[in-house]
């Protein structure tokens, strides 16, 4: 299933480094021209560099996704340098927050993490829905993360909270915008290797057995790979999922038949069926 997706304005939030990083190279590599949003420069550097040596097209943009008017601003620099406002919004940054019983946790770690996991997002979907809305083409992805589909995560629960709340979010945003032809989904990615499998690793006893012998597995492994990861956002962000709208999709789900296969109301949702 090739996507070629030349010169359309692709901005993706926590570009950075894992997740964020692999997509932002993934659509740079199919011709899109990429906004690469991170609060790291030296993360930003890097990302933007791999993208060049390999041919594609990126602009840096150092910014918060907790300030509002730093990812509007984020989105006029954009369309002032690529010529088109933003066509597909991909929400990778995300923090893990604090590892522990969650009675050991303060205040101040929740507010962080909230503000970046779903205030983040909320941020950054409300800052480029006009421009999608007045066109009336648009496609949102939100990586939902290992804590919006497990049913529970003790010892991560401050984390869990803010990526059920994200899906949920999606769930109802997309309803509210599908007359417009802005179709809104989330991104399972799976386990996968990036600087939160350390941030696991390093907490130890306080992580759990469970989640530090995933965590040791995928450090092993590398976890899933970024082709698959790639492959599902680039059909997310294609015309041939017009018809899939309010989902969340893993890339372990068969989610191929859906280019062919219309979507059962309760299929991939919050609460749902997982079979196709």
């Amino acid at each position: 299933m090739v996507h070629s997706f030349k010169a359309v304005p692709v901005l993706v939030t926590g570009a950075g480094r894992g997740i964020g990083k692999r997509l932002a190279i993934g659509f740079a590599g199919r011709g899109a021209r990429v906004g690469l949003l991170a609060r790291s420069k030296a993360e930003l550097d890097l990302c933007h560099l791999e993208i060049e040596h390999g041919g594609g097209a990126a602009l840096r943009i150092r910014a918060d996704v907790c300030d509002y008017e730093q990812v509007s601003a984020a989105l006029e620099r954009m369309r002032v340098q690529f010529g088109n406002p933003v066509q597909v919004l991909v929400c990778a940054a995300a923090i893990l927050g604090p590892i522990g019983p969650f009675v050991e946790t303060s205040p101040k770690s929740w507010h962080e993490i909230v503000h970046t996991n779903l205030i983040g997002v909320l941020n950054a979907c409300r800052a480029v829905l006009p421009q999608m809305i007045e066109r009336r083409n648009g496609k949102i992805i939100v990586i939902a993360g290992v804590g919006g589909a497990l049913p529970s995560r003790p010892n991560f629960a401050v984390h869990s909270a803010t990526k059920t709340a994200v899906v949920r979010f999606v769930e109802s945003l997309a309803e509210e915008v599908a007359d417009y032809n802005v179709q809104v989904n989330c991104l399972s990615p799976g386990e996968t290797y990036t600087h939160m499998t350390d941030q696991i690793l390093a907490a130890g006893d306080r992580a759990g057995w469970r989640e530090v012998e995933v965590a040791r597995q995928v450090r092993m492994t590398g976890g899933v790979p970024a082709e698959k990861q790639i492959e599902l956002a680039l059909f997310l962000a294609s015309n041939q999922s017009n018809h899939v709208t309010g989902r969340m999709i893993h890339v372990a789900d068969d989610w191929k038949k859906l280019k062919e296969k219309s979507l059962t109301p309760e299929l991939y949702r919050l609460r749902r069926n997982q079979k196709v």
